[in-house]
């Protein structure tokens, strides 16, 4: 079964320069993928504003990504849901809760965030209980409008936010308990110069943890220099890809996974260097 199962291997679409709907879609057809994660406002700044989307905004990007074989396999709409700013918050609720709501027009499978930051930009304070809370308030009243849709949420853990490390993702979905309430899970948003060295046990864990809750994989890379985590294309830096790719092809086969921070100059390498460890696995 499994080799006649394909590697089911998507990009962003705002790491592509497209300026229409068309020519979008022809660069995906000429990658070789199968499925796109989209943001509307980030795909086509010019073009698009998010409060202003309406149900045929949503519904003409379904049918034309479906008409030409493409999933649109994530809507993306990456807010800050955990600002202890009440105001910047509930804004981001209602932006993302918007989104939510043409999920089904745009025939998309999920709609994805990070968690953000409790402050402007990075603080410790992210690493808190507080901000915990903060940010499952804010999931807890996404995915009550989730159900009333039929829509699945996705959060992503990243490693300066208030849900960083695949331990707090897994307490996440389990006491919010909802089915529409899943994770993505991008390994190289969760490591940093402390733990590199260990990301074999670190992915080895994260995929055995939340594999019950996973709706999708992001696939970058990662480098360590001078002290520091630079996040890269795929085949660029130092992750070990085998054990993600060995999990896609015989624990999850056709789970979404999504070329992240890959421009199209080397999205093709990219490709081809996963497609290898899938057959070789």
């Amino acid at each position: 079964m499994f080799k006649l199962l394909p590697l089911n291997l998507g990009i962003r679409a705002h790491d592509l320069t497209s300026h229409s709907p068309r020519e979008l879609v022809e660069k995906i057809n000429q990658l070789g993928l199968s499925h796109i994660q989209f943001a509307p406002q980030k795909a086509f700044p010019k073009l698009l504003e998010l409060d202003k989307m309406t149900l045929g905004t949503a519904a003409y990007f379904g049918r034309y990504f479906q008409k030409n074989d493409i999933d649109l396999s994530i809507l993306g709409c990456y807010i800050n849901i955990s600002s202890e700013n009440v105001q910047v918050r509930q804004q981001a609720l209602a932006t993302f809760k918007h989104q939510l709501s043409l999920c089904p027009a745009y025939q998309a499978k999920m709609i994805a965030t990070e968690t953000g930051s409790i402050a402007v930009g990075y603080t410790t304070r992210n690493f808190t209980e507080e901000a915990y809370q903060i940010a499952r308030t804010s999931i807890i009243e996404m995915v009550e409008t989730a159900e009333h849709f039929g829509v699945t949420v996705a959060i992503e853990a990243g490693i300066n936010h208030p849900i960083h490390t695949y331990q707090l993702a897994k307490r996440l979905v389990e006491e919010v308990a909802s089915p529409n309430l899943k994770l993505i899970l991008d390994c190289a948003n969760l490591i940093h110069k402390d733990n590199h060295e260990k990301q074999e046990y670190l992915v080895k864990q994260a995929l055995e943890t939340l594999d019950p809750y996973l709706a999708a994989i992001h696939l970058k890379d990662y480098q360590f220099e001078n002290n520091q985590i630079t996040m890269v294309p795929v085949g660029q830096g130092c992750l070990d890809f085998r054990p993600i790719i060995h999990y896609l092809k015989y624990t999850r086969p056709l789970l979404y996974a999504t070329l992240e921070a890959t421009p199209e100059s080397v999205a093709v390498q990219a490709r081809e260097q996963l497609q290898v460890l899938y057959q070789e696995s």
